[in-house]
């Protein structure tokens, strides 16, 4: 896919449908783009290169791009090799090309290449601009976002920001009904843990100009949609919940939890609250990790388990905690045939957590719901539902 950005600037993107885990271990079932720029001027310059998965497809695009041109210039935005994965193949095809990227970029580069990579290179920093004939490229440092070499840079006589791993989302490289979802559950998990560096870039870039941003997944982002790409990203990276609803998150083993969980669901839907049912042990985590982050509520349900609680709420919490989800109301609700103790071990490694407000008591089932518990979930839902 060849997509005109602005004057002199496109986007080539290959998208992935091949690939079943992101990361190895993500789920993409929309598979995921891999998006580089292209900016012709006085020089051509490439911004970023693709996975080496998708290489010979991309060349292609390249190649037909450029009408028999050459490369002269390669930023590299981020070395993760789902975008610097290409950059050897791009060398030898275009052995005059100059990298452009910062001390650290180059000191990755060095360490993924199995060989030694003899090429140019320019080494830019904060604030550097590279002139592109007409075109001028301005860059700033994003480190720990979520790697500590990225940086984005803006295009400044276009306002196009190239903005590297930041605003991107699984799935395809055009603009879909669900880019929203999908925006949130790659930000939660991939870049949930570095919110404060996030907030320090979302401030530089509030001084630059900018009417489109140009991720390296996902589509290129444009008025209403970018407007909303970045009041979204400022909530996400404060830990600020997205909106009003309450994820029920649950994890069982013959069907008794999972019942509860259903019915705690059906009774704040019947209470007008927005809701996100998922089952821990079928739906991958990275789903549930995404709702964590929409919603400022939660009731986690899990069976008891070898003294300790079911190991897929276990994992899904130990995700929870690496991506320092925050300011959020839990409750807890907990089953065991001898010894109930999932709530236990959920309140602890809740604990461990910043800001997250754990409802005294909980609700307890033992094997198989009772009449008191069906009654203890309408409470519930009753008091979450007046939580808004």
């Amino acid at each position: 896919m060849i997509e005109t950005i602005a004057s002199g600037i496109r986007m080539l993107s290959v998208l992935d449908t091949d690939i079943d885990l992101f990361e190895g271990q993500y789920p993409v079932p929309r598979g995921v783009s891999y998006n580089t720029y292209l900016i012709e001027d006085g020089k051509t310059v490439l911004l970023d290169t693709v996975d080496a998965r998708k290489q010979d497809e991309w060349m292609a695009l390249l190649r037909q791009a450029l009408h028999g041109g050459q490369v002269d210039m390669l930023v590299i935005s981020h070395m993760e090799p789902d975008h610097a994965g290409s950059i050897r193949a791009l060398v030898e095809a275009y052995p005059s090309v100059e990298l452009v990227g910062n001390a650290k970029t180059f000191a990755m580069l060095d360490q993924f290449a199995r060989e030694p990579l003899n090429v140019r290179r320019r080494v830019v920093a904060e604030g550097d601009v590279l002139a592109i004939g007409g075109h001028m490229l301005r860059f700033v440092m994003a480190p720990m976002v979520h790697w500590p070499e990225v940086m984005v840079c803006c295009e400044e006589t276009q306002k196009v920001l190239f903005s590297a791993d930041a605003f991107g989302c699984f799935g395809e490289p055009e603009d879909t009904p669900c880019w929203e979802d999908e925006a949130r559950r790659y930000y939660a998990n991939i870049v949930g843990k570095y919110g404060a560096q996030v907030q320090t870039l979302l401030k530089k870039a509030s001084a630059l100009d900018i009417a489109v941003i140009c991720p390296l997944h996902g589509p290129a982002l444009r008025g209403e949609k970018m407007d909303r790409a970045l009041e979204l990203y400022g909530l996400w990276s404060r830990y600020t919940p997205q909106e009003h609803g309450v994820l029920v998150a649950y994890a069982g083993f013959h069907g008794h939890t999972a019942e509860a969980a259903k019915l705690l669901a059906d009774e704040l839907n019947a209470r007008g609250e927005k809701t996100a049912l998922i089952d821990l042990a079928r739906v991958h985590k990275s789903y549930a990790v995404g709702e964590a982050f929409r919603y400022d509520r939660a009731v986690l349900a899990a069976a008891t388990y070898d003294g300790g609680y079911a190991p897929a709420m276990e994992a899904f919490l130990l995700s929870l905690k690496a991506k320092l989800w925050q300011n959020r109301d839990v409750a807890l609700l907990e089953n065991g045939t001898w010894a109930p103790m999932s709530a236990k071990f959920m309140r602890q490694a809740l604990e461990g957590m910043k800001n997250i407000r754990v409802r005294d008591g909980q609700v307890t089932i033992r094997s198989a719901m009772s009449e008191q518990n069906r009654q203890e979930l309408a409470a519930l839902a009753d008091a979450l539902a007046s939580d808004k």
